[in-house]
């Protein structure tokens, strides 16, 4: 690796500085950036909502499926068929697909536990998101949940838990098995220091370093966190199987291909600011709370903050549905990544551009797309690591 990509960071205060100036700092930023306030996926169940524009994440589910399956046998061995198993799916989103896993689980359970000729147990089946997430989507697809495991012999019971998972959510010792599904590339907030990195929404082969480096650092602390907070709620020996959008490990840390969709995203702004719609430093102050890690990044701060032992970290490389398609094809694929990002980004950009350029950006970001339909190079993957509470 080159060596100016070479550095450490460190996510406690050394600054020195007066507790009430740090205060003051968050509070100026907060203000600065409110709109990562209104973070959520797109609800209802509208052409334009992430209900409808979620196939990419079933596809991630059903990459991370034998992980899941093998880690789900592993703690039920260990534990020695425990008779009360709680269950929490963190960063649910609204739709069918937190219904998908929590499927996967009560079924795989039941399997097991009739392979081993155990009484089943009972499963606190556990919806984590933001308070703004669109819950009430979700929770009208319970009936049809229940159809589907009718037959099943384990009883099981769903709740909501609205909240941050950078915070507690649950009693201490509480949780067996954690899932999570692209949520943990979401950030807290958006990172200090990216005041040089003009016009771009998040990193770019053109982005100073001191923009990756406060990206790195803010998912340090955040990823940290989240780790320390679990290791609070969980039972000796749970088990965490975590799917987030990650990066191939390449010597420049700056690198995000050409059809990368933040890249594409702020190509959009940018071509609403040469014709009059959005201004500059309206652009300007506009960053994405999310950071796409490599596999030894999340090792670092597994390993440094030691709550958890890594069983299993697998790398999936991905493309959003039109890598390798033809031409005649392309303006379709183009939208329908325009379609899938929206679902994901559109409550964030509204809260900071208000609605009105909403369609016609994501026109912008549709034809920047299609021509990006071919391409090979894809620097995204989805990283899939199952981790045991020590």
């Amino acid at each position: 690796m080159d060596s100016r990509f070479i550095h450490s960071t460190h996510s406690s205060r050394c600054d020195h500085k007066p507790e009430n100036d740090s205060n003051s700092r968050d509070e100026e930023r907060s203000i600065k950036y409110s709109f990562v306030s209104a973070l959520c996926m797109s609800g209802g169940e509208g052409d334009n909502s992430y209900s409808t524009n979620s196939l990419l994440q079933r596809r991630v589910l059903a990459k991370a499926k034998p992980v899941l399956v093998k880690n789900i046998k592993e703690l039920m061995m260990d534990l020695k068929f425990p008779k009360y198993i709680k269950v929490a799916d963190l960063g649910c989103s609204s739709g069918q697909n937190t219904f998908l896993t929590m499927s996967e689980i009560i079924n795989t359970i039941n399997v097991f536990y009739q392979k081993w000729n155990q009484n089943p147990p009972e499963i606190d089946c556990c919806l984590n998101d933001l308070p703004n997430n669109d819950f009430n989507t979700t929770f009208k697809l319970i009936n049809s949940f229940k159809e589907k495991n009718s037959t099943s012999k384990v009883p099981y019971f769903v709740s909501g838990v609205p909240g941050s998972f950078y915070s507690r959510l649950f009693p201490r010792k509480s949780l067996y098995l954690v899932h999570s599904s692209y949520g943990l590339h979401w950030l807290s907030k958006v990172p200090e220091g990216l005041e040089k990195n003009k016009m771009i929404v998040y990193i770019t082969a053109s982005s100073p370093l001191s923009a990756y480096k406060a990206y790195l650092k803010q998912f340090q602390r955040d990823f940290t966190t989240f780790l320390k907070l679990r290791s609070e709620e969980m039972v000796s020996n749970g088990r965490m199987v975590l799917t987030f959008i990650g990066r191939n490990n390449m010597d420049n840390p700056l690198h995000r291909d050409c059809c990368h969709f933040w890249t594409l995203l702020s190509k959009s702004l940018h071509d609403l600011v040469i014709e009059g719609l959005v201004s500059a430093s309206k652009v300007d102050s506009f960053y994405m709370p999310f950071y796409d890690p490599s596999k030894e990044e999340v090792e670092n701060i597994v390993r440094n903050e030691g709550s958890f032992e890594i069983k299993d970290l697998e790398a999936h490389e991905y493309d959003l549905g039109h890598c390798n398609q033809d031409g005649s094809k392309r303006s379709k694929s183009g939208q329908n990544e325009a379609n899938y990002i929206r679902a994901v980004s559109e409550p964030l950009l509204v809260a900071h551009f208000g609605n009105a350029i909403i369609n016609i950006l994501f026109s912008k970001f549709a034809h920047h797309a299609s021509q990006h339909a071919g391409c090979r190079n894809k620097t995204t993957v989805s990283l899939v690591v199952s981790l045991t509470r020590k």
